[in-house]
Protein backbone atom coordinates (compact mmCIF):
# COMPACT_ATOMS: atom_id res chain seq x y z
CA UNK A 1 0.00 0.00 0.00
CA UNK A 2 2.84 2.43 0.83
CA UNK A 3 4.37 1.80 -2.61
CA UNK A 4 1.10 2.76 -4.29
CA UNK A 5 0.81 5.93 -2.22
CA UNK A 6 4.40 6.87 -3.06
CA UNK A 7 3.66 6.40 -6.77
CA UNK A 8 0.53 8.53 -6.45
CA UNK A 9 2.54 11.26 -4.71
CA UNK A 10 5.12 11.25 -7.51
CA UNK A 11 2.42 11.28 -10.19
CA UNK A 12 0.67 14.13 -8.39
CA UNK A 13 3.85 16.19 -8.28
CA UNK A 14 3.89 16.15 -12.09
CA UNK A 15 0.19 15.99 -12.88
CA UNK A 16 -1.30 18.54 -10.46
CA UNK A 17 0.64 21.57 -11.79
CA UNK A 18 -0.16 20.61 -15.40
CA UNK A 19 -3.85 20.25 -14.53
CA UNK A 20 -3.78 23.58 -12.66
CA UNK A 21 -2.35 25.32 -15.74
CA UNK A 22 -4.83 23.57 -18.02
CA UNK A 23 -7.72 24.58 -15.74
CA UNK A 24 -6.45 28.15 -15.67
CA UNK A 25 -6.26 28.18 -19.48
CA UNK A 26 -9.74 26.69 -19.89
CA UNK A 27 -11.49 28.89 -17.34
CA UNK A 28 -9.57 32.15 -16.92
CA UNK A 29 -7.18 32.83 -19.82
CA UNK A 30 -9.74 34.29 -22.23
CA UNK A 31 -11.55 36.03 -19.35
CA UNK A 32 -8.42 37.98 -18.39
CA UNK A 33 -7.33 38.62 -21.99
CA UNK A 34 -10.76 39.98 -22.94
CA UNK A 35 -10.76 42.20 -19.86
CA UNK A 36 -7.23 43.45 -20.51
CA UNK A 37 -7.97 44.23 -24.15
CA UNK A 38 -10.98 46.36 -23.20
CA UNK A 39 -8.65 48.54 -21.14
CA UNK A 40 -6.32 49.49 -23.99
CA UNK A 41 -6.94 51.76 -26.98
CA UNK A 42 -3.29 51.29 -27.93
CA UNK A 43 -0.16 49.83 -26.40
CA UNK A 44 0.41 52.93 -24.27
CA UNK A 45 -3.12 54.36 -24.37
CA UNK A 46 -5.62 53.30 -21.71
CA UNK A 47 -9.28 53.31 -22.69
CA UNK A 48 -11.80 55.52 -20.92
CA UNK A 49 -13.41 52.36 -19.58
CA UNK A 50 -10.13 51.27 -18.01
CA UNK A 51 -10.07 54.31 -15.78
CA UNK A 52 -13.74 53.82 -14.94
CA UNK A 53 -13.16 50.16 -14.04
CA UNK A 54 -10.03 50.71 -11.96
CA UNK A 55 -10.73 54.17 -10.47
CA UNK A 56 -14.53 54.47 -10.52
CA UNK A 57 -14.83 57.20 -7.86
CA UNK A 58 -12.01 59.32 -9.28
CA UNK A 59 -13.45 59.09 -12.79
CA UNK A 60 -16.88 60.12 -11.57
CA UNK A 61 -15.36 63.06 -9.68
CA UNK A 62 -13.47 64.09 -12.84
CA UNK A 63 -16.66 64.02 -14.90
CA UNK A 64 -15.34 60.96 -16.76
CA UNK A 65 -12.54 63.05 -18.26
CA UNK A 66 -9.52 60.72 -18.50
CA UNK A 67 -7.16 63.66 -19.00
CA UNK A 68 -7.75 64.54 -15.33
CA UNK A 69 -6.46 61.19 -14.06
CA UNK A 70 -2.75 62.09 -13.98
CA UNK A 71 0.40 60.20 -14.84
CA UNK A 72 0.39 57.89 -11.79
CA UNK A 73 -3.13 56.62 -12.45
CA UNK A 74 -2.28 56.20 -16.14
CA UNK A 75 0.75 54.07 -15.20
CA UNK A 76 -1.37 51.99 -12.81
CA UNK A 77 -4.01 51.41 -15.48
CA UNK A 78 -1.39 50.46 -18.07
CA UNK A 79 0.43 48.14 -15.66
CA UNK A 80 -2.82 46.44 -14.67
CA UNK A 81 -3.91 46.08 -18.30
CA UNK A 82 -0.57 44.61 -19.38
CA UNK A 83 -0.59 42.31 -16.35
CA UNK A 84 -3.99 40.94 -17.45
CA UNK A 85 -2.47 40.05 -20.81
CA UNK A 86 1.08 38.98 -19.93
CA UNK A 87 0.73 37.06 -16.64
CA UNK A 88 -1.95 34.63 -17.90
CA UNK A 89 0.12 33.92 -21.02
CA UNK A 90 3.15 33.19 -18.85
CA UNK A 91 1.11 30.76 -16.73
CA UNK A 92 -0.26 28.89 -19.73
CA UNK A 93 3.20 28.65 -21.31
CA UNK A 94 4.74 27.70 -17.98
CA UNK A 95 7.27 30.55 -18.06
CA UNK A 96 8.33 32.00 -14.68
CA UNK A 97 5.15 30.31 -13.52
CA UNK A 98 5.57 30.74 -9.79
CA UNK A 99 6.18 34.46 -10.14
CA UNK A 100 3.36 34.89 -12.67
CA UNK A 101 0.91 32.98 -10.47
CA UNK A 102 1.92 35.07 -7.45
CA UNK A 103 1.34 38.20 -9.54
CA UNK A 104 -2.09 36.91 -10.56
CA UNK A 105 -3.00 36.25 -6.92
CA UNK A 106 -2.18 39.89 -6.18
CA UNK A 107 -4.18 40.92 -9.24
CA UNK A 108 -7.23 38.92 -8.10
CA UNK A 109 -7.03 40.46 -4.62
CA UNK A 110 -6.86 44.00 -6.07
CA UNK A 111 -9.64 43.16 -8.55
CA UNK A 112 -11.85 41.90 -5.71
CA UNK A 113 -11.18 44.91 -3.49
CA UNK A 114 -11.92 47.24 -6.41
CA UNK A 115 -15.21 45.44 -7.03
CA UNK A 116 -16.17 45.63 -3.36
CA UNK A 117 -14.92 49.11 -2.43
CA UNK A 118 -14.78 50.92 -5.75
CA UNK A 119 -17.89 49.51 -7.38
CA UNK A 120 -19.89 48.78 -4.23
CA UNK A 121 -20.56 45.11 -4.98
CA UNK A 122 -23.74 43.83 -3.36
CA UNK A 123 -23.70 41.33 -0.51
CA UNK A 124 -24.98 38.65 -2.91
CA UNK A 125 -22.14 39.35 -5.34
CA UNK A 126 -19.57 39.28 -2.54
CA UNK A 127 -21.09 36.15 -1.02
CA UNK A 128 -20.08 34.36 2.14
CA UNK A 129 -17.98 31.34 2.91
CA UNK A 130 -19.30 28.32 4.74
CA UNK A 131 -22.84 28.86 3.53
CA UNK A 132 -24.85 26.56 1.29
CA UNK A 133 -24.54 28.75 -1.82
CA UNK A 134 -21.44 28.29 -3.96
CA UNK A 135 -22.12 30.82 -6.68
CA UNK A 136 -20.94 34.16 -5.29
CA UNK A 137 -18.77 35.96 -7.83
CA UNK A 138 -16.19 37.25 -5.41
CA UNK A 139 -15.60 35.09 -2.34
CA UNK A 140 -16.60 31.74 -3.86
CA UNK A 141 -15.28 31.95 -7.41
CA UNK A 142 -12.16 33.89 -6.65
CA UNK A 143 -11.23 31.63 -3.74
CA UNK A 144 -11.08 28.77 -6.24
CA UNK A 145 -9.05 30.91 -8.66
CA UNK A 146 -6.56 31.61 -5.88
CA UNK A 147 -6.29 27.91 -4.97
CA UNK A 148 -5.41 27.06 -8.58
CA UNK A 149 -2.85 29.88 -8.65
CA UNK A 150 -1.46 28.96 -5.22
CA UNK A 151 -0.96 25.40 -6.49
CA UNK A 152 1.28 26.85 -9.21
CA UNK A 153 3.17 29.03 -6.72
CA UNK A 154 3.86 25.99 -4.51
CA UNK A 155 4.37 23.29 -7.16
CA UNK A 156 5.65 25.19 -10.18
CA UNK A 157 4.55 24.58 -13.76
CA UNK A 158 5.18 20.85 -14.04
CA UNK A 159 7.04 18.88 -16.70
CA UNK A 160 5.27 20.25 -19.78
CA UNK A 161 6.39 23.86 -19.50
CA UNK A 162 8.99 26.35 -20.57
CA UNK A 163 10.20 26.44 -16.96
CA UNK A 164 11.01 22.72 -17.22
CA UNK A 165 12.84 23.23 -20.52
CA UNK A 166 14.87 26.06 -19.01
CA UNK A 167 15.72 23.84 -16.04
CA UNK A 168 16.85 21.01 -18.34
CA UNK A 169 18.91 23.45 -20.41
CA UNK A 170 20.61 24.79 -17.27
CA UNK A 171 21.44 21.27 -16.10
CA UNK A 172 23.09 20.46 -19.44
CA UNK A 173 25.24 23.59 -19.51
CA UNK A 174 28.85 23.07 -18.47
Amino acid sequence: MNGLLTQLDRAGDSLVPVLARLSFAAVLLVYFWASGLTKLDGLFTPSLGAYAQIFPHAMEAAGFDASQMGAMRTLIVLAGSWAELILPAMIVLGLATRLAALGMIGFVVVQSLTDIIGHGASAATIGAWFDRASDALILDQRALWVVVLLTLVLKGAGPFSLDHLVKLWQLRRP
